[in-house]
């Protein structure tokens, strides 16, 4: 096998009807993973139900709900090349409904492409995506000021688009100055791949220089080892084996392993990757493995496997800085919602608000407050109703953040600032 290039998750982001879809699927066909005569098939397919615009859009949006909805639901992963890494998208809804997946897509993500309609600007979603992104770990943002064609190639529109998406990256401690501003419409393809003479006034890179351009992630191999557990199956003349993507260190055939919460230790026999057993496995592999020792009842999804000398933080409570996304009413203590964070869905109860703080500064505006509601950020202390492995954010970040989730919606998202452990 020949040695791949860096692999990258790439988020896309962005307010419904923003042409994240069309943006996606542009990408693909500029890049070669899409062949030209199954975008003339969607094409055609697009205009006869009167929905020419959509014929991008369709690439990605293949389930028949979404075509017939118009909207994205699932989070589809899909693969393409530039000529520096290849990107795996994950297309992160853009509904209100379906920003739990956004949650499950984002938090795998290296970058993300926020994608903000000329005509438009900045709507409500966008800022919620955006604070979700940044909560969520997220660094590098690329903006597409998409439907440019809609707005005339105004650079006029253009600039005031900038200005406004730059003030929200500020909010949340992006840097807009860092971050590539790009004219584009996915539709007709300005700017995705070269140039586009509709902007002669623009003189940054296109959408694939700036994917090219993104910094690669530092692999958290040096951590201790954290499987998250997707799944576990139990496989004749094998044994147990679970299923899950390597998110820190690094895992060797023969070294001794403990799942926690069950607190089951056992020995790794071997480890397979797409079919092929491998020596070791470590950051972003996504890896089924066999164990000596341990039963198909010790282990299940959510669960995590870390080196026996060092095994996951089991918590009786933690404390969290949370930011409140949306919510009916207030959020007072004893609230019991669910907390979704690595492959864990656990419910938790609030047993005391800290400290509220500005959302912007992060400075402290007010100790134990009675209550918190949509917009403020927190300190809080959380009790998992049964055992729950979270680490905290200083020490391993990748299991340190999540989401919460009552009444279908996300109600917020946070961080762990620190374990006290069972």
């Amino acid at each position: 096998m020949a040695a791949e290039k860096p692999h990258m998750n790439l988020a896309v982001i962005g307010h419904i009807d923003h042409g994240k879809s069309t943006l996606v699927g542009r990408l693909m066909f500029e890049t070669g993973a899409i062949p030209a005569h199954l975008i003339e098939k969607y094409k055609a397919e697009a205009k006869e139900k009167g929905k020419e615009s959509f014929a991008f859009a369709w690439v990605m949006d293949s389930l028949k709900e979404e075509r017939e909805r118009g909207i994205t639901i699932d989070i589809a992963h899909k693969r393409f090349d530039t000529d520096k890494f290849y990107y795996t998208i994950v297309d992160c809804p853009g509904h209100r409904d379906f920003v739990k997946n956004m949650i499950t897509g984002a938090s795998q993500a290296d970058a993300a492409i926020l994608v903000v309609a000329a005509p438009d600007g900045v709507m409500a979603q966008t800022k919620e995506h955006v604070f979700l992104s940044r909560t969520l770990g997220i660094n590098q943002l690329i903006i597409a000021v998409n439907k440019m064609d809609a707005a005339d190639y105004s650079e006029e529109r253009y600039n005031a688009v900038k200005e406004e998406v730059s003030q929200l990256l500020g909010m949340v401690g992006f840097k807009a100055s860092e971050v590539p501003f790009i004219p584009t419409s996915a539709f007709e393809g300005d700017n995705m791949q070269a140039p586009s003479p509709n902007t002669p006034w623009y003189k940054g890179p296109s959408v694939l220089e700036a994917l090219n351009a993104i910094k690669e992630p530092e692999k958290p191999d040096t951590l201790p080892l954290r499987i998250p557990i997707q799944d576990a199956y139990t496989i004749s003349g094998i044994g147990t084996v679970p299923v899950g993507r390597v998110e820190t260190g690094i895992m060797k055939k023969g070294q001794n392993v403990t799942f926690m919460p069950s607190n089951s230790t056992g020995e790794v026999k071997s480890i397979e990757m797409h079919h092929e057993e491998q020596p070791q496995a470590g950051p972003g592999d996504n890896i089924g493995w066999s164990v000596r020792g341990v039963g198909k009842s010790d282990v299940r999804r959510g669960d995590v496997c870390g080196p026996a000398d060092k095994p996951p933080s089991v918590a009786d409570e933690f404390t969290a800085q949370i930011v409140v996304l949306q919510h009916p009413s207030a959020v007072t203590v004893g609230y019991t919602p669910v907390f979704h964070c690595h492959t864990a869905q656990t419910a938790c109860t609030l047993m005391s608000i800290d400290k509220k703080l500005d959302p912007k500064s992060g400075q402290v505006k007010e100790e134990n407050p009675t209550f918190i509601k949509a917009g403020d950020a927190a300190i809080v202390t959380i009790k998992p109703t049964r055992p729950m492995v979270i680490e905290p954010i200083k020490e391993i970040p990748q299991l340190g953040r999540f989401a919460i989730r009552d009444m279908g919606m996300t109600i917020a998202a946070g961080m762990c600032m620190s374990v006290k452990q069972k």
